[in-house]
């Protein structure tokens, strides 16, 4: 099982001087370079305290820069904020100065105050975000790029560099809902896998898209399909579990926000119980086996709740499974 890091870069204490957060994140990608982690993928936010990474582009030349061997993963680039000459530049000129280590993760966003903050109707987020998609991956071809799209209309544009990587980079889009999901696999298009959804709901996510690759002819053999788990880790279980419930209170109250109607199930609890992995490092390495068997998992992306998990993730977890 290839196991990387989802990493976010949370200033939920703005008391703490926000280079520490930086520091602190390249730390850890060094570490994970030298320990066998597969990769980092490195999650693109704005106008948030959750996460102050709003270029995942210039964080992974710098994540590059401090690293020789693992692949620096976009997880993921938000297609519709970009232009998409632009996005296919930066991911190319990235490829080159990472030596060819770049994954190249695209995805819609959900945010109703990014895309108003960028001025991007959100109706038009998912026709926004495929025909970016679109345009990137034939920019990265040797011949220049002609488009006339809902959107975009572009004539005979040369995009350089390349990519260093022949063809291109490897590509995944993040898929949430069934309509994505059936839309990636409809185009042949690996998939990320969120970190919100329930274990259960992972399973059964993974299995639609296994049917609707096959549906649309394309093969689910050899495919990396990293699966996003939040994750919390101590020596024993009653602490595991307030780091779970720490980082659930995070999550729920800093990005998916609260509603008008009070829900029918505590989002805080939903996530402790059905959405984070927590425990031991032995508990959470039978959860993880657990996952092999019911959601298919061959590619584990971590994405740890406090130092003191990605300390045993390092030292306990990674060594059992990777």
């Amino acid at each position: 099982m290839k196991v990387g890091v989802l990493q976010f870069f949370g200033w939920a204490d703005r008391r703490i001087p926000l280079a520490s957060v930086y520091e602190r994140a390249i730390e850890r990608f060094e570490i994970m370079d030298e320990t066998g982690y597969d990769a980092v993928w490195l999650a693109e936010h704005h106008f948030s305290g959750y996460s102050v990474c709003p270029s995942v582009h210039i964080m992974a030349t710098h994540a590059a820069a401090r690293t020789r061997r693992m692949r620096i993963g976009t997880a993921v680039s938000l297609a519709p904020f970009y232009h998409p000459l632009r996005l296919a530049e930066e991911v190319a000129l990235l490829d080159h100065l990472s030596g060819g280590r770049v994954n190249w993760g695209a995805g819609r966003g959900f945010s109703r105050a990014e895309f108003e903050a960028f001025g991007v109707p959100v109706g038009e987020s998912a026709a926004r975000f495929r025909e970016t998609v679109e345009i990137v991956l034939e920019a990265w071809k040797d011949a220049p790029v002609t488009h006339y799209g809902e959107h975009f209309h572009i004539e005979a544009v040369d995009v350089l560099p390349k990519p260093l990587q022949d063809p291109h980079p490897p590509v995944w889009m993040a898929a949430t809902s069934e309509s994505a999901i059936d839309w990636a696999a409809g185009r042949g298009f690996s998939i990320l896998m969120d970190p919100h959804c329930t274990h259960a709901d992972l399973g059964a996510k993974r299995r639609r898209y296994r049917d609707q690759l096959a549906a649309a002819g394309h093969s689910d053999a050899g495919r990396d399909i990293p699966m996003a788990r939040l994750i919390a880790l101590a020596d024993n279980a009653d602490s595991a579990r307030e780091i779970a419930r720490r980082g659930a209170q995070w999550t729920v109250g800093s990005y998916i926000g609260g509603g008008s109607h009070a829900p029918a199930v505590d989002p805080v609890e939903r996530y402790v119980n059905e959405v984070i992995l927590h425990g031991t490092p032995e508990a959470v390495i039978d959860q993880i086996q657990a996952l092999k068997e019911t959601a298919s998992m061959n590619y584990l992306l971590c994405a740890p709740l406090s130092q003191a998990t990605f300390n045993l993730l390092t030292d306990k977890v990674l060594p059992a499974i990777g």
